[in-house]
């Protein structure tokens, strides 16, 4: 039986506690896309170090683990277009739906904030129509 799911129940894990931390610790929502859209259109200036230093640890750490766990293979693909065109497309998703996963869904939905919800399904239904149409459709993932 493969573990990857340990993987994903630790991800998880790691990243509700980061939210409730980052929550109890300044009263703010731990929202990816909106500590990066402060930085982006400068409307969180005065919390910018706080900011860059939630976005490092959020690069460094995979690094800083993987002496201990190894290397854990993602599944992602090789395409670059295909790695821009996700990006590009989670991006606007995100700025349109004024939040990300991580504040609508991790930290939206355990606050039974309606919109969370909502936002998340949305999410969901749009990943899966994704996955129809660039694997199955497309074939370029």
């Amino acid at each position: 039986m493969h573990i990857d799911w340990i993987w994903g129940l630790i991800g998880g894990l790691l990243i509700g506690t980061g939210g409730a931390v980052f929550l109890l610790a300044n009263g703010k929502i731990m929202g990816a896309s909106g500590i990066i859209g402060g930085l982006v259109d400068r409307s969180g200036l005065d919390s910018k170090w706080e900011r860059i230093v939630f976005l490092t640890g959020v690069a460094l750490l995979p690094a800083l683990l993987t002496p201990f766990f190894g290397k854990v293979d993602t599944h992602i693909t090789s395409n670059f277009w295909v790695l821009i065109a996700a990006g590009l497309l989670v991006g606007v998703g995100t700025r349109i739906a004024n939040g990300c996963t991580s504040g609508h869904g991790v930290c939206g939905m355990s606050r039974l904030s309606i919109r969370g919800f909502v936002a998340t399904c949305c999410y969901i239904a749009a990943g899966g129509l994704g996955v129809v149409i660039f694997r199955h459709i497309l074939g370029v993932i």
